[in-house]
């Protein structure tokens, strides 16, 4: 296997580019996928856990035998979502930043297309494309892949839905004589039929080392509460992660909501990505969260994929995932690039169960994470509270009148005073939130 990229004899432009971008061992997809990508002529299926390199694997091989004599489209790679395309087609114009001659381009749904329509009249010898765009364009005469020798298919897995109504159309426009090459972190039974479907009879197989790869660096953690406190101790565990960055997976776009809202109030810098959000509002949430702004991110499984943001400490599983596959995709947004990272997956007590499953399947070993004391949440949500206060912006409209009123009763408190008679009331309202309420009368109902 090469030790480095420059085993792989890749065109001095090209390994000008990775030698710019820092680039000096490959990773285990990128040591097996590259030589058979530029080597041979057959399909490809390459697997290897999110986060260890695929888009180098099949990028680089595919800048080296694109045929820059010709102006028609050469390669489609076609993707689940806008954001991974983005990030694809960042990283390859990166790749080919000493290839002037290579020309790629993004043509992804949740935009508008006539901006996509003029770029592809230039010509493009590389189209990154989620696949409903791609049809659309197709229908339109916009993009013609008559010509087109490779078909991509990266995260496969998850693009399944997507891929089962419009795989059929765009085949039926590619050549029979293309390569296929096809990636994915996981290979679930539908995956299996898609290959066989497809792809030709010889097909080149290679994988990282699926028990470990993708997995290094992360700590797999559970914790199980009551459905009661389920909030409280996430916003703990937040608190004790101030200043590190983070996503927080939730099965529905209403849970997404519901969590953002509450974390709003508490004051955390946080942003909500699911798919019902324009597109524009979407890219500036993710740019904030690349930028730093906020820092932590409450996502759906699909709006998530293709982020690929460095320094992200862990990941949140609010709710059990459906499917081993998913876990894979949330937890592989941390430890990325060979850094450490933490994966919590907070569980009700009937689901500890299922954990063997997730263990026996994918072939790590989750610890439980200890679940804070009663007094420590107490404590938690106090200071929540005082965040709260402190970042409460005055209300000016009050008249002087009234708080000079207010001032009469607390001004003979030093400042620890007032703080302790705050503090205490605030327990005893977490406590017992009657104890600071006034009796009301209760309503008496006549029976029918």
């Amino acid at each position: 296997m090469a030790s480095t990229f420059s085993d792989f004899g890749f065109s001095a432009a090209i390994t000008k580019g990775i030698q710019k971008l820092g680039f000096s061992i490959p990773t285990e997809i990128q040591q097996k996928a590259i030589p058979v990508l530029l080597d041979t002529t057959e399909d490809f299926v390459g697997l290897a856990k999110t986060g260890t390199g695929k888009t180098a694997a099949f990028g680089l091989p595919l800048l080296q035998l694109i045929d820059t004599k010709t102006t028609s489209i050469q390669a489609i790679i076609l993707v689940p979502t806008r954001e991974l395309g983005h990030q694809i087609f960042d990283n390859l114009t990166a790749f080919a930043q000493f290839l002037p001659e290579v020309s790629i381009a993004s043509v992804c749904g949740g935009i508008p297309i006539k901006p996509q329509i003029e770029r592809l009249s230039q010509g493009a010898h590389i189209v990154v494309a989620t696949p409903g765009r791609l049809i659309d364009l197709i229908k339109r005469q916009a993009a013609d892949i008559r010509n087109c020798k490779f078909l991509i298919l990266d995260e496969a897995d998850e693009m399944m839905a997507a891929l089962k109504e419009g795989l059929d159309e765009i085949v039926h426009e590619l050549p029979k004589n293309r390569r296929t090459w096809l990636f994915s972190a996981t290979m679930p039974g539908p995956m299996k039929q898609l290959v066989q479907q497809y792809m030709s009879k010889n097909i080149v197989q290679v994988s990282a080392d699926m028990t470990t790869s993708g997995n290094q660096g992360i700590d797999h953690h559970y914790i199980v509460v009551e459905p009661e406190e389920k909030l409280d101790v996430l916003m703990h565990f937040l608190n004790s992660k101030e200043g590190q960055r983070g996503i927080i997976f939730c099965k529905t776009k209403a849970a997404v909501n519901k969590l953002a809202k509450n974390l709003a109030i508490n004051r955390f810098s946080s942003g909500a990505l699911h798919g019902s959000l324009t597109q524009p509002i979407r890219d500036r949430i993710m740019e904030q969260f690349r930028e730093g702004h906020i820092s932590i991110l409450v996502a759906t499984d699909l709006a998530a994929r293709g982020i690929d943001v460095k320094e992200i400490a862990y990941v949140i599983n609010y709710h059990l995932p459906d499917t081993y596959e998913t876990y894979v995709h949330r937890s592989g947004r941390t430890a990325r690039a060979g850094a450490k990272g933490l994966s919590l997956t907070v569980l009700q007590p009937e689901e500890v169960a299922e954990m063997a499953d997730f263990e026996k399947e994918l072939g790590i070993k989750f610890s439980e994470f200890k679940k804070p004391s009663a007094e420590s949440l107490e404590e938690n949500t106090a200071f929540l509270w005082a965040k709260q206060i402190f970042k409460t912006k005055p209300n000016h409209e009050v008249s002087k009148e009234f708080k000079d009123k207010i001032k009469t009763v607390f001004h003979h408190l030093t400042k620890d005073e007032l703080i302790e008679k705050l503090l205490a009331h605030q327990l005893l309202q977490t406590k017992n939130p009657a104890a600071t309420k006034t009796d009301e009368p209760k309503k008496k109902f006549k029976k029918k």
